[in-house]
Order: C-alpha cells, then sequence, then structure tokens
C-alpha cells in the first residue's frame, strides 16, 4: 500500500472541530454501526484526559480519520498507561495501518506519561496485532459489550 496517510497526536484540548468530528464519526461507524456495540456509552468523559492518536488520508482534498486509538494516562482506567478505541475503517484494514499505530501509540504513551507498561483490553480476534508489537496477554478470555476480550500488558 502507497503510503498515503499521516499521524497526528493531540490532547484533547489541541483538537479542532474537524478532527474531533472526524474521529467521533469513525468511532461512530465502527462501533455503533459495524460492531453494533450500543450497551455502552462512548462518550465517558475520559477523552478529555487523553492523547488521541490518529491517521488522516489526505488524499483527495478532505481529511478523514482512518485510524484512530486513544492513549490513557495511568489511574485512567487501569494503573498503567493504556491504549483504549482502536480502530481502522474496513477499507484501510489489513495494510499494516493498525501495526504502524500501534508502535506510534507505544511510543508517545513512553514519550508523554513517562512509564514502562501499558495495559489494554484487546478484543480476542485482533488480540495477534497486539502480540506482534510486544503485548503478552496477562488474563483469560472475558465478555466486554457483548464481545470476547482478553487484557494484555506490554513492558518495556
Amino acid at each position: 500500500m502507497k503510503k498515503k496517510y499521516e499521524f497526528k497526536n493531540k490532547y484533547f484540548n489541541e483538537l479542532n472541530i474537524s478532527e474531533l468530528y472526524e474521529i467521533v464519526k469513525s468511532r461512530y461507524e465502527v462501533f455503533a454501526c459495524e460492531q453494533e456495540i450500543t450497551c455502552e456509552n462512548d462518550f465517558d468523559d475520559k477523552d478529555k484526559k487523553c492523547i488521541h492518536l490518529f491517521a488522516i488520508d489526505n488524499e483527495g482534498g478532505i481529511e478523514k480519520v482512518i485510524g484512530y486509538c486513544r492513549l490513557l494516562p495511568p489511574g485512567l482506567s487501569y494503573n498503567d498507561a493504556s491504549i483504549g478505541r482502536v480502530l481502522v475503517l474496513k477499507e484501510y484494514r489489513g495494510k499494516g495501518l493498525a501495526k504502524e499505530m500501534m508502535l506510534k501509540a507505544i511510543e508517545v504513551i513512553q514519550k508523554e506519561y513517562g512509564v514502562n507498561e501499558i495495559t489494554l483490553s484487546a478484543q480476542s480476534y485482533i488480540k495477534d496485532l497486539y502480540k506482534n508489537v510486544g503485548f503478552k496477554e496477562v488474563s483469560e478470555e472475558y465478555e466486554e459489550a457483548g464481545i470476547s476480550h482478553v487484557k494484555m500488558k506490554f513492558r518495556i
């Protein structure tokens, strides 16, 4: 895949209205429309305390968020820093974007939060993505929002 996107990472108060709109639209498209997660409110107020890492498709004149995750500081969801709301739009999957985004997320968390452990709750079907960048399973499978998950941890 010819790279036609760029990564940005911003704290909530640094996002412009267009970036916020595109992030929310992508989260809705993947989590509500595609995965039908309606039992959980996507707006949990944690966004205001997170770094938002996103990939923008910069081809065609309209900036579109094609990959996204939020980086949570230690103590917000887990004792460790964590990564959540990970997504890649359907038409951009299978091309290495998610792996590149996870490596970038680890780098940003280390730089911004100065920690050496990261925890996340991975949807079980995609746990190999996280294993490929150094995460290890630390729990049995469990259900979250009607989807099988496993807790994973990255140690530097």
